[in-house]
């Protein structure tokens, strides 16, 4: 039985000005000492082996999130937040009857870095979340904007499309290539370069929805079926003006609805919301408890809040004392 007592927990931490006298990742041992100090020995060596130190920075709060996301929400104290991998190599914490009180899933992208909880699902089994498929991705369209564009005007769109048509469904590049000009949206655009970067919108759209999906049913990027799973008639969400998602956001900016196939049958137990953040990052959820599939599809994924690693930081240290 569903609890009705089920969060759903978004939260997004900025890396980008942290820790500026870092210029390279070995400055974090100094600069970030703090955070360093709250992840297991092997996590520090795995952050501090990245090259470049903005990676660093993505990883490290990427593990204090994990770590905040169970101390917070099953009220275990910071160096009891032992986590482990599941069959299919996620991290999942695991309390002393074995259930999973919370579940969640990680992104990051161009300093940001994205966490998607839920907690409690299972009143029944204590809150066991287990049950809960749950996935998050953040795109940024314009982190590659200048190659992007560059590759474009070079070989031409159905190019940099088939470039990248191996990880999508069987139909989702030629829709890519043929498809976008039907939409009102694209037909209302004046410019070359508008539309480039329409397209280009819409390429990181499918790219941020399957990943969530896939991430959802917990296997990798590389599973055998993912041609198999298609994305219909997508449109991109309208870009963002702040940098923030709010209740208040533009509809456009939000889209909840999606024709997704599945080996030619529909999907109909999959929660998708992915929604702009500002002009030129988008983010995705997708959640589903498939034996009890209106149970997820009736959770409302609202706006992702901010956190900054001071607030990780304070709660960690508070609760290892």
């Amino acid at each position: 039985m569903a609890s009705s007592e089920v969060e759903v927990i978004q939260y997004l931490v900025d890396t980008r000005r942290l820790w500026p006298a870092a210029t390279k990742t070995s400055d974090l041992e100094t600069e970030a000492s703090r955070p360093l100090s709250l992840l297991t020995q092997d996590e520090r060596t795995r952050v501090l082996k990245y090259y470049f130190v903005a990676d660093a920075k993505m990883a490290l709060a990427s593990h204090l999130l994990k770590h905040w996301v169970v101390s917070k929400y099953c009220g275990v104290p910071w160096w009891e937040t032992k986590l482990s991998a599941d069959t299919n190599g996620k991290p999942v914490f695991r309390d002393s009857a074995g259930r999973q009180p919370v579940v969640f899933n990680v992104s990051h992208q161009a300093g940001l870095v994205a966490l998607v909880a839920v907690h409690g699902y299972d009143a029944a089994n204590a809150g066991d979340s287990s049950k809960v498929g749950i996935g998050v991705d953040i795109v940024c369209v314009n982190e590659r904007q200048q190659r992007d564009h560059r590759m474009i005007r070079t070989d031409g769109w159905p190019k940099f499309v088939d470039m990248h048509a191996d990880v999508f469904g069987r139909s989702e590049a030629a829709y890519l290539k043929t498809g976008l000009v039907a939409l009102p949206a694209y037909a209302a655009l004046q410019t070359e370069e508008e539309r480039r970067d329409y397209k280009l919108r819409a390429f990181y759209t499918l790219w941020c929805l399957r990943e969530a999906y896939v991430k959802m049913t917990g296997e990798a990027l590389l599973a055998e079926w993912l041609g198999d799973l298609i994305f219909r008639s997508f449109e991109p969400p309208r870009p963002g003006v702040a940098f923030a998602q709010s209740k208040d956001d533009d509809p456009k900016q939000i889209i909840r609805k999606h024709d997704v196939i599945f080996k030619g049958g529909k999907v109909d137990d999959a929660n998708i919301c992915i929604r702009s953040l500002g002009p030129d990052y988008m983010t995705c959820t997708a959640v589903r408890t498939p034996e009890r599939k209106g149970d997820a599809l009736g959770w409302e994924l609202g706006p992702f809040e901010f956190l900054t690693v001071d607030e990780i930081v304070a709660h960690g240290e508070s609760t290892s004392a």
